[in-house]
C-alpha cells in the first residue's frame, strides 16, 4: 500500500485539482489496454508461453519483440499470457474480499452489539498483520497455483472492505430518514439493502479501485518469491523472478517488460481509484 500512497501523492503534485475525469480516463484507457491485449493474446503472437521458441537469452529483435528467457521462451508472448493469468487472480481475490467484507461490515454497522465485537475482533485481528506478510503465511499453508493465491489474497483484503462497510454503515444508521424508515415499520433486511448500501456503493468503489492496485503488487510479490503461480504459467511476477539473477549479466529485457507492465497495470488502477475519489468525495470539490 504504500507504493500505491507514493503514486497517489505523486499525482497530487503533476496532476492539478478538479482533473479526477482525466485520471479515470487515463486510469481506464490503461486498463482496458491490458485487458485488450489479454483477450486478444492468441491474435498477438504466434508463439506459445511454455514452449522453446528459439535459442534462449536473445535480445529484443522484430522476430522476438522483447527477447527469449533462459529456456528460449518468447518474453512478448510470456507477457500477453501473463496479462490473463494476474488479471484472473487480481479479479477473482477482489471480489471474493468484497462480497465478503461489504455484507458483514454491513452487518456490523447496523446491528452492532454482540455482532459487531466478535466481527470486530477477527477483522482486527487479521488486518494487525502486514498485508504482505499474511498474504505469503497464508500462501505457504494453502500451497501455490492460481486460485490458492486468489484465496490468499483475498484473506488479505476482507478487513479492508469490512472496515469501510462497518464505518460507513455506522454513520447512514443515524440518519432521519433510516430512523423514519424503522418508525413505519420497514424490515431491517429492506432498510440494509434499498437504503443503506446504495450508499456505500461510492466509497467501495473507490476502495475497490485502490485495493485492485494494491493486490497486483501483492500477487506480483508472491510470484516473485516463488509462492504464487509457478511455471510455467505465464506471470509477470514470476518471469520477473526468473529473470533477476541475470541481471548482472546485461540480460536487461527480463525483468524490464514483466516490471514494467506490472507498474503500467498498476498505475492504471491506482489513476482510477484517485480520480473517483476526486470526483465522488464532496470534501474534494470545496478546495481551491
Amino acid at each position: 500500500m504504500e507504493i500505491i500512497n507514493f503514486f497517489n501523492k505523486l499525482l497530487r503534485k503533476i496532476v492539478p485539482h478538479g482533473s479526477g475525469a482525466k485520471l479515470v480516463i487515463i486510469g481506464f484507457s490503461i486498463v482496458i489496454l491490458i485487458i485488450f491485449i489479454a483477450i486478444f493474446a492468441p491474435f498477438l503472437t504466434s508463439y506459445s508461453p511454455t514452449k522453446s521458441v528459439g535459442l534462449s537469452l536473445q535480445p529484443p529483435s522484430l522476430k522476438h519483440l522483447m527477447g527469449t528467457n533462459r529456456l528460449g521462451y518468447d518474453m512478448f508472448s510470456r507477457i500477453v499470457y501473463g496479462a490473463r493469468t494476474i488479471l484472473i487472480v487480481v479479479i477473482l481475490s477482489t471480489i471474493i474480499s468484497l462480497s465478503i467484507g461489504l455484507p458483514l461490515g454491513l452487518l456490523s454497522g447496523y446491528y452492532g452489539g454482540i455482532i459487531d465485537r466478535i466481527l470486530s475482533i477477527i477483522m482486527d485481528s487479521i488486518y494487525a498483520f502486514p498485508g504482505l506478510i499474511l498474504a505469503i503465511a497464508v500462501a505457504a499453508v494453502i500451497g501455490p497455483g492460481v486460485i490458492n493465491t486468489a484465496l490468499a489474497i483475498a484473506i488479505v483484503y476482507v478487513p479492508t472492505y469490512y472496515r469501510m462497510a462497518r464505518g460507513q454503515t455506522f454513520s447512514i444508521r443515524e440518519q432521519l430518514y433510516i430512523e423514519a424508515m424503522k418508525a413505519i415499520g420497514a424490515k431491517d433486511r429492506t432498510i440494509m439493502i434499498k437504503h443503506i448500501l446504495p450508499n456505500l456503493l461510492p466509497t467501495m468503489t473507490i476502495v475497490f479501485s485502490l485495493s485492485v492496485a494494491d493486490t497486483i503488487l501483492t500477487e506480483a510479490s508472491l510470484s516473485f518469491l516463488g509462492l504464487g503461480v509457478t511455471a510455467p504459467t505465464p506471470d509477470w511476477g514470476y518471469d520477473l523472478r526468473a529473470g533477476k539473477e541475470f541481471l548482472p549479466a546485461g540480460y536487461w529485457w527480463l525483468i524490464t517488460f514483466p516490471g514494467l507492465f506490472i507498474i503500467l497495470l498498476t498505475i492504471g488502477f491506482s489513476f482510477i481509484g484517485e480520480g473517483l475519489n476526486e470526483i465522488l468525495n464532496p470534501r474534494m470539490k470545496v478546495r481551491p
